[in-house]
């Protein structure tokens, strides 16, 4: 595939050792590198991710809303993008940081390199950092917030930027849902291409409501491919026309900012999805939410997970998974309500990575089964969620 000559120009600005990009912590460090990507001026909190694939999948995942997201990985751009591995309709990371400019495609699946890519998605970018360094600043300071200016006259006023970061506000204490839920509601019928599908379409079809926080399309794609029927609602979906739809199960999907502020928004018509007594199954901030409506408490963590090789221990049968996350806040444990069981907990940290309901058909897990990019270890929990409607179907048809 040609390069293109937005691809060429930066290419050349690299071969000059041009430095067109600045990069300011709210700590007081300041990097300058080569921008890429749309020229402007992003803000947002700075996290790192260790997956060493799955770049468009993470830059669309609308759990980062918010964030500027620095690749540990050195090499990012070779497969280039192409339009399957979307998560989302846009991208909602502000902008991301690499050691190196991202390179051009060379993969059979590309329609697009990275870089012409990221331009029309109006996110900027900064390479030529020592991004190890930068991560042992981001763990040593509890992901601090960060601002990217992208100039190719290679003028920046710093003091000025440092002081528009300083206003701009931080993840917690924001809800940052209602940037990245559907306004209303749509039915999904699409299934994973690849790879192969974790059950066919022999399954009874049951009508689940998935509630739509930052939902990843692979989510929906792994719930369609156990052949449910899938409506999604907006995050602040009214309780009275849930009911008059009468779903079999209740989804509770992923999405970004403070949970607890998210909370506070929904909680009227939230708290009642739990004496429905139907099935529910939440995923990151659909994990969250569900511990608070319970009672517990959250908090935003010193250093987040995010990356596909974190490791989690399922209590119940003392087995490993290597699982996929992407989260800034954790549920307390010391807070958990007696009925309420740890199902999973991290290898890394201790903390809460999964929930479960000791008398009603409710569990949460923190981290992504639907796995995009990452393993597959954990897609057997799209396979309980159907067990558990499944279940309550029968049980309903013997009374």
């Amino acid at each position: 595939m040609g390069k293109s000559k937005l691809h060429q120009s930066y290419i050349e600005i690299l071969k000059k050792n041009n430095l067109t990009a600045i990069l300011i912590l709210e700590t007081g460090e300041v990097f300058y590198g080569s921008g890429y990507g749309k020229p402007g001026i992003k803000m947002g909190e700075v996290c790192f991710n260790t997956s060493l694939t799955g770049y468009q999948e993470i830059i669309t995942d609308p759990s980062y809303n918010g964030q500027i997201i620095n690749f540990t990985f050195p090499h990012i751009g070779n497969i280039g993008t192409n339009h399957e591995d979307n998560e989302a309709k846009k991208s909602y990371a502000s902008g991301m940081i690499t050691r190196e400019l991202p390179t051009g495609s060379s993969n059979w699946r590309s329609n697009k390199d990275l870089n012409d890519w990221l331009f029309e998605k109006n996110i900027t970018g900064i390479s030529g950092l020592d991004t190890r360094q930068l991560t042992k600043i981001i763990k040593d300071n509890n992901a601090p917030m960060g601002l990217i200016s992208y100039n190719l006259n290679k003028k920046f006023n710093v003091d000025s930027l440092k002081q528009k970061l300083l206003s701009h506000p931080k993840i917690k204490g924001s809800n940052l849902v209602p940037a990245v839920s559907s306004n209303k509601s749509f039915n999904w019928d699409k299934s994973t291409s690849w790879p192969k599908k974790i059950n066919s379409n022999k399954n009874k079809i049951f009508h689940i409501l998935a509630y739509d926080f930052g939902i990843k399309h692979n989510i929906l794609r792994c719930l369609k491919d156990l052949n449910f029927k899938i409506t999604v609602v907006p995050y602040n979906f009214d309780f009275e026309e849930l009911k008059s739809l009468n779903p079999d199960g209740i989804f509770l999907s992923n999405g970004p900012g403070d949970p607890f502020e998210t909370y506070k928004s929904i909680k009227k018509n939230f708290d009642k999805l739990l004496n429905l007594n139907l099935p529910i199954f939440g995923i990151c901030i659909g994990h969250q939410l569900l511990a608070l409506a319970f009672g517990a408490q959250t908090e935003k963590m010193k250093q987040g997970h995010r990356g596909a090789n974190h490791p989690v221990y399922r209590l119940k049968d003392k087995t490993v998974e290597i699982t996929s996350q992407n989260h800034g806040f954790k549920v307390v444990e010391e807070t958990l309500p007696s009925f309420l069981n740890i199902s999973h907990k991290s290898l890394f940290d201790g903390t809460i990575e999964g929930l479960e309901h000791k008398s009603k058909p409710i569990f949460s897990v923190q981290y992504h089964p639907e796995a995009s990019p990452g393993p597959h270890d954990s897609r057997y929990l799209f396979q309980r969620f159907y067990n558990l409607i499944s279940d309550r179907s029968k049980n309903a048809q013997k009374e």
